[in-house]
């Protein structure tokens, strides 16, 4: 109940700019350097959340400082050139930082030290100092009023499939959850080319309207679809006979129609062929 009521309210002020740091090479660079650093999988999203959202809330301050939005004309490339530049410059430094800040909330795995960052940021060419490292995570948790700790779509799917068990869905439990872990990376990884077959199996049409597309952005953003989609779409790879039984207990735990299931299904599943098929 708590995990879908923060959810509803995150859509209910979901900000234009929502997924716009989640594109796919982001996503990727994360998952890399968490892996690199052996960081565990909550980690990894943690970071993602917290780049997306800190990233989104700069470029606002940063309009807002220069009065982008009463701008016109040459002043308005200008100012927007000049935001782009500020971030273009220190994203990578800020992307490090989110993964830092991720790792110290973490309580199974060892957080990442400044000196691990910065050797990092060394190979990579940047001549960062331990001061300035400190000083962005400093930014990260004043720009978010240090609300870092955030759901990610990876702890919906984990607390769904315990309670699917809980309510008696017989499920093989470990090696499901592994395929939904994986999944779920899957859908980070190729998130756009999923949400727009989605798209326009919701509007039965190939050619999404501007408006149309605007308006789904909160399907896009929506943990809680997200997470049923790749359980449903687990259970029917895993353990197709149990597929039934998994969208009917799914829909009574999340009010999420059996027709959307199916749906976001069929999206990742095309999307899997799709990859492996030359």
């Amino acid at each position: 109940i708590h995990l879908a009521t923060e959810n509803e309210q995150y859509l209910s002020e979901l900000p234009e700019q929502a997924g716009y740091f989640k594109e796919t090479r982001i996503v990727e660079f994360i998952f890399l350097l968490s892996e690199k650093w052996h960081l565990d999988q909550p980690t990894r999203y943690q970071a993602v959340e917290l780049l997306e959202r800190f990233m989104i809330k700069q470029v606002e301050q940063m309009c807002d400082d220069r009065g982008n939005a009463k701008g016109r004309g040459q002043g308005q490339r200008s100012s927007w050139s000049s935001v782009r530049d500020q971030i273009t410059n220190t994203f990578v430094l800020r992307l490090v930082s989110c993964v830092q800040l991720a790792s110290k909330l973490s309580l199974h795995y060892s957080r990442v030290t400044n000196d691990t960052a910065l050797t990092f940021l060394q190979s990579l060419k940047y001549s960062y100092t331990k001061q300035e490292l400190l000083e962005s995570e400093l930014a990260v948790l004043n720009t978010l009023h240090f609300h870092i700790n955030v759901s990610t779509p990876l702890a919906y799917v984990e607390l769904l499939l315990e309670v699917l068990g809980y309510n008696g869905c017989l499920l093989p439990a470990k090696p499901l959850h592994q395929l939904c872990v994986q999944l779920l990376d899957f859908c980070y990884l190729t998130r756009e080319t999923i949400y727009d077959t989605l798209l326009k199996i919701a509007i039965e049409n190939s050619t999404p309207s501007k408006l149309q597309i605007a308006k789904f952005l909160t399907v896009k953003e929506d943990f809680m679809l997200l997470a049923v989609g790749v359980i449903s779409t687990g259970v029917f790879i895993l353990s197709p006979g149990h597929w039934e039984q998994a969208v009917e207990h799914l829909n009574c735990i999340t009010g999420i129609t059996p027709q959307s299931i199916l749906e976001f299904s069929y999206a990742v599943v095309r999307r899997i062929v799709g990859s492996t098929t030359p």
